[in-house]
C-alpha cells in the first residue's frame, strides 16, 4: 500500500557497506535541505540487500555520521531487506497481469537472441513453459522513456535498446532497480535527489513504475564530486568520509555550509551562509550540470572562518571536547586552557590544529631537534640571558592569566624593544623564546604565549634552555 502524496517527501537511501563518504553526505545533505524548505518529510532508508557488506557497524557509521551533521530524518530507518514482503506482492501483482514473466534462457541464449535480432535491439525473452527461471519486466519495443530531470532536464532512453529486464531472480529475490522503485512507490516518495551514476538507473525503475499503475516521483541527479585533479574524488584526495573529517577537527557546521556550495549556489557571491539560510534558499533545481571540485583547502579556510565566529565560551567548550578525546580527558587547568583558546583562535583552522598550540601549557616543552638546531645558536644564549632579565622584572601584581603580573601588555612592554637594543632581527630574538618555552618553532604570538604559560614556568624554561644552548667552540665541533 502506498502512501498518499500530500508534499514533498525525499529520501536518502544508502548502502552501508562501509562510512559514509563525502559525496553520500551531500546527497543526503540536498534532501534534508529541500525536505525542510519545503515543510516536507525526510526519510532514511538503508539498501541493505548486499548481506555480506551491509554489516550492522556500517550501518551504525551512515546513522552516527548523519547525527553529527546534524542532518535528522522524519521516518526510517527503514530496512530495505525487511520490506520482502512487500516486494513478493509486488512481483506477484505483475506476474498475474502479464506485466512481468518468468524466462528459463540463459546468458548464451540471449546472446544468441542478439545475434539474430541485432546487437542493438534489446532482448525480449519467451515465458518459460514450466514456470521457472529469473522473472523480466516486459519493456515496450516501441517509443521512448523519458526522464524528466530537474537538474539535466529532458533525458531520453529509447525502449528498443532495453532487454526485458531482469527483476528477480530465480529463487523470487529481487534485484535492485526493483526494489527502490517499489519502496519509492510504497513510501510516497515525491522527489528524487541523488548522484547521476544513478541516472542510467532511472529509465528501469520508471519502467517499474509504469507496470504498477503508479505515477513516479520527480528525479534531480548531482553531478558527482571531483577532486582538484579533475578526477573522480576518492581517498587519494585527502579526507573521504564525514568520519575522517570530524576526526581532523571540522565543525559540522562547515561541512554543511561547504558541502552545499559543491553545485548549488544561492545566485550570488555570498560563501557564508547558516544552515538557516541554506534551507531558505536551497532548490534542487538550482544544482549545476557541472561536477564540482572538492577542495579541502578550502573547507579548511571557511571552517577557519567558523570558528573564529564562535564566542570565546562555544569556542572553548567545542576545543575542549576534541581535546579531551587527545588527552583521554584528563585535568586541565580551566582558566588557562580558557586563556590558551583565546589565544589561538585566530590562527587555528580546525580544532585539530588547536591542541599542537597550546600544549606547552600543559606539558614539558616538546623535543624538536630540527627546531633546535635551527634556532639555538649564535646569539641565542645571550637574547635568551636578556629576555631572563628582562621579563624577572616585570612587576608582580596579581594581574595575567595566572595572576602573577604578565599580562601580554607587560610582556610585550619588556621584549618588544629588545630586537633593536640587541641590533638583531626580531626572528633572532622571539623565535629562541619560542623554542625555549614550547620545545617548537610554532606558536601563539610570542608576547600571548609568555602571558599565558606564566612568570614561574616561563622564566624557568628560558633559564633551562639558555644552559644548553652550545657555545661557539660547541658549534666549531658541530659544523
Amino acid at each position: 500500500m502506498s502512501i498518499e502524496k500530500n508534499g514533498l517527501r525525499v529520501r536518502f537511501a544508502p548502502s552501508p557497506t562501509g562510512a559514509l563518504h563525502i559525496g553520500g553526505a551531500r546527497t543526503a545533505l540536498y534532501n534534508w535541505l529541500a525536505a525542510r524548505h519545503e515543510g516536507g518529510e525526510f526519510v532514511l532508508r538503508i539498501e541493505d540487500t548486499d548481506l555480506e557488506r551491509s554489516t550492522p557497524e556500517n550501518v551504525a557509521q551512515i546513522l552516527d555520521a548523519l547525527r553529527w551533521l546534524g542532518l535528522d530524518w522524519d521516518e526510517g530507518p527503514i530496512s530495505q531487506v525487511g520490506r520482502a514482503e512487500a516486494h513478493a506482492e509486488a512481483l506477484e501483482r505483475l506476474i498475474e497481469t502479464g506485466a512481468a514473466y518468468r524466462d528459463s534462457a540463459t546468458a548464451d541464449d540471449v546472446k544468441a537472441w542478439k545475434a539474430e535480432h541485432g546487437a542493438d535491439r534489446g532482448y525480449r525473452g519467451t515465458p518459460s513453459p514450466d514456470g521457472t527461471g529469473a522473472i523480466r519486466l516486459r519493456v515496450p519495443d516501441e517509443g521512448e522513456t523519458v526522464v524528466e530531470d530537474l537538474i539535466r532536464g529532458e533525458v531520453r532512453f529509447p525502449n528498443r535498446s532495453y532487454d526485458d529486464f531482469v527483476i528477480a531472480r530465480g529463487d523470487g529475490s529481487v534485484l535492485y532497480n526493483f526494489a527502490v522503485a517499489v519502496d519509492d512507490a510504497d513510501m510516497g516518495i515525491t522527489e528524487v535527489i541523488r548522484g547521476d551514476d544513478h541516472l542510467s538507473n532511472t529509465p528501469k525503475q520508471l519502467l517499474v513504475f509504469k507496470a504498477l499503475g503508479i505515477d513516479p516521483p520527480r528525479y534531480a541527479h548531482v553531478p558527482l564530486l571531483h577532486g582538484p585533479d579533475g578526477k573522480k574524488l576518492s581517498k587519494r584526495h585527502g579526507a573521504a568520509s564525514v568520519q575522517e573529517l570530524r576526526d581532523a577537527g571540522y565543525l559540522p557546521a562547515a561541512i554543511r555550509n561547504y558541502v552545499a556550495l559543491l553545485g548549488w549556489g544561492p545566485g550570488d557571491d555570498e560563501t557564508l551562509l547558516s544552515t538557516e539560510e541554506l534551507v531558505a534558499r536551497f532548490r534542487p533545481e538550482d544544482v549545476g550540470r557541472s561536477s564540482a571540485v572538492f577542495d579541502e583547502k578550502k573547507l579548511r579556510w571557511m571552517n577557519g572562518r567558523y570558528m573564529r565566529e564562535m564566542s570565546l565560551d562555544e569556542y572553548s567548550a567545542t576545543v575542549r571536547g576534541f581535546v579531551d578525546a587527545e588527552t583521554g580527558g584528563r585535568a586541565l587547568n580551566e582558566e588557562r586552557f580558557a586563556f590558551g583558546c583565546e589565544i589561538v583562535q585566530e590562527k587555528a583552522q580546525t580544532l585539530q590544529e588547536v591542541w599542537p598550540l597550546i600544549r606547552f601549557l600543559f606539558e614539558p616543552p616538546v623535543e624538536d631537534e630540527k627546531a633546535w638546531r635551527k634556532v639555538m645558536k649564535g646569539d641565542a644564549a645571550r637574547v635568551l640571558g636578556e629576555v631572563e632579565a628582562l621579563l624577572a622584572g616585570i612587576d608582580q601584581s596579581g594581574n595575567g592569566p595566572n595572576h602573577d603580573g604578565f599580562t601580554i601588555e607587560s610582556v610585550q612592554t619588556a621584549l618588544e624593544p629588545l630586537p633593536d637594543r640587541l641590533g638583531l632581527g626580531a626572528g633572532k630574538v622571539f623565535q629562541p623564546i619560542r623554542v625555549a618555552i614550547t620545545g617548537t618553532t610554532i606558536s601563539p604570538g610570542i608576547f600571548e604565549s609568555v602571558a599565558a604559560l606564566g612568570r614561574e614556568e616561563s622564566l624557568a624554561r628560558i633559564a633551562s634552555a639558555r644552559l644548553k644552548v652550545p657555545g661557539p667552540e660547541e658549534l666549531a665541533d658541530q659544523a
